[in-house]
């Protein structure tokens, strides 16, 4: 196995930037366009070459270092170091990947938009149609996208050829050196537009604002995005349009609050109708509802109403509502009311009840506001 420390003249326990340096100074030594013809040169430079693959590789030096030889036949690591690779080591990566490019198209991919929805409790319940106005980029129409004045076309570029790169030859420590850019007359398009469309100065494209109509599924979120494919920016010089994502924004209900697909609210009711029962009117989101209420209901006492919740997105069906009883203690008995609730404590045996400790709690409802609102 060849000993790739000994080929660049490095230990074993050289750094990476001693191998580097190492590498670079055998290159220029040995480079054919520099050797000038030397007897071995072109032998030693792919030994060199072969040798700084491994080396300058973590992984493979890793490799080799256990005994393994990454650049041989079946050693894992593929063939060796090409003019490529030396390429990209001196002039970077772009400029060797720039010299595989051939024209660059001119149409283009358009940019997604984002556009926010203000929507109310009734519309993510129910779901909602809307027309939304959009301000994005759209076809010229008065070339279609071409850019060209009509009745004209782009033309070959007369200094790529339409190839739209350019090669020069530069000079450096290797020699001279052939560097693909991109061509500066038709900037890398291979086509220059000799009489460009006067509307949309040769973009091809034009802005506007259009009216997009949207139907908004029930179960919707605060923040949910709503993906309209193919409705956003027409690209530069006619190319496919991007989408349109609708970002949602729930307004807060003044009655009801949400969680998840279930709604919740306090309602008042007074102490002689929780303590005997009644049944009473509540205004809901799909009209007024009667709820029954038990003899005795109890202060933050919970009555569900099953499917008055929110829509439910994608599975169908909706949530449930949930009516919180507030008991409301009044606060001012005239005489002949202050009597009858002594007489019934009375009855009641009550007159001068004990002091039961209880755990301290908000109740459902409460602890419900808290958590939304992030207390």
């Amino acid at each position: 196995m060849t000993d790739y420390y000994e080929v660049l003249g490095v230990p074993r326990d050289a750094s990476p930037e001693q191998i580097k340096k190492a590498y670079r100074r055998l290159a220029r030594e040995n480079h054919p366009d520099v050797a000038g013809g030397e007897p071995g040169a072109e032998d030693r430079f792919k030994d060199v070459s072969r040798a700084y693959d491994v080396l300058g590789n973590p992984d493979k030096r890793r490799q080799y270092d256990l005994g393994g030889d990454p650049a041989s036949p079946g050693g894992g690591a593929g063939g060796g170091f090409g003019f490529q690779d030396i390429f990209e080591t001196f002039f970077g990566a772009a400029a060797g990947a720039q010299q595989q490019r051939g024209p660059m198209p001119r149409a283009r991919r358009g940019q997604d938009a984002l556009v926010r929805i203000d929507l109310d409790l009734a519309d993510v319940t129910f779901g909602t149609h809307r027309d939304v106005p959009v301000d994005t980029a759209v076809a010229c129409p008065t070339c279609g996208g071409t850019c060209c004045r009509p009745g004209t076309t782009p033309r070959t570029c007369e200094i790529c050829h339409g190839r739209g790169v350019v090669q020069r030859v530069a000079r450096s420590f290797l020699g001279q050196v052939m560097t693909t850019q991109p061509c500066a007359a038709c900037h890398g398009f291979g086509t220059t537009i000799p009489e460009p469309c006067p509307e949309c100065s040769g973009e091809g494209r034009v802005r506007s604002r259009r009216t997009l109509s949207v139907d908004v599924p029930a179960g919707v979120e605060n923040g949910n995005r709503i993906k309209l494919t193919g409705q956003g920016e027409v690209g530069p010089a006619g190319g496919p349009a991007g989408d349109v994502y609708l970002e949602v924004r729930e307004r807060r209900h003044e009655t009801f609050v949400r969680e998840g697909d279930d709604l919740h609210v306090t309602l008042e009711v007074p102490m002689t109708a929780a303590a005997l029962g009644t049944v009473l009117t509540l205004d809901t989101l799909d009209g007024p509802q009667e709820v029954d209420l038990r003899p005795g209901t109890q202060p933050e006492q919970v009555v569900t109403v099953k499917g008055l919740g929110v829509g439910r997105l994608h599975v169908g069906g909706r949530g449930d509502l949930h009516v919180h009883v507030d008991v409301q203690v009044p606060l001012d008995l005239d005489d002949e009311q202050a009597t009858l609730l002594r007489r019934l404590a009375e009855l009641r045996g009550e007159e001068r009840p004990e002091a039961r400790l209880a755990a301290h709690h908000h109740g459902v409802f409460g602890k419900l506001r808290d958590k939304l609102s992030g207390r």
